[in-house]
């Protein structure tokens, strides 16, 4: 009986390890592929490397086209990715005091309000990009 009951914990313990890295290395994914859309980041890289503004202008189509290929090949898996993460939290719940499991869903919430703030302000300064972008583009024609 104790036998089965160790192996039952290892189980456990090795399906949340499994699940932790999981989880963890997709959001590493998922995070790195986001920071490139950063105009902050952008423009940090494009003032150390001192690149003129048609420098710039190619450098956002190369970037923006990765990001886009990266968002079409992460498309068909990211429910796998999201039914990953929810086994692995149903799998820390049984795990939980109730309380626990309260400060858990807190963070988790709080998580994803950070993480959709950023994606709207990466999205409003990606949106300003563009613009300065075009800005620049009709200065050059003139």
């Amino acid at each position: 009986m104790q036998r089965s009951k160790q192996q039952a914990l290892m189980f456990l313990l090795g399906a949340l390890l499994v699940g932790g890295v999981v989880g963890f290395s997709a959001d590493r994914v998922m995070r790195n592929a986001n920071k490139d859309h950063s105009w902050a980041a952008r423009t940090a890289m494009y003032d150390d490397l001192e690149l003129t503004p048609a420098q710039r202008a190619a450098m956002d189509s190369v970037i923006d086209e990765k990001n886009r290929r990266v968002d079409s090949l992460l498309k068909p898996v990211r429910p796998q990715i999201d039914s990953v993460r929810a086994n692995t939290r149903t799998q820390f719940y049984r795990i939980f005091t109730p309380e626990q499991r309260q400060k858990f869903e807190a963070r988790v919430r709080e998580d994803s309000t950070r993480r959709e703030t950023a994606r709207h302000t990466r999205e409003h300064e990606d949106s300003v990009r563009r613009s300065e972008r075009h800005r620049t583009l009709e200065q050059k024609g003139k």
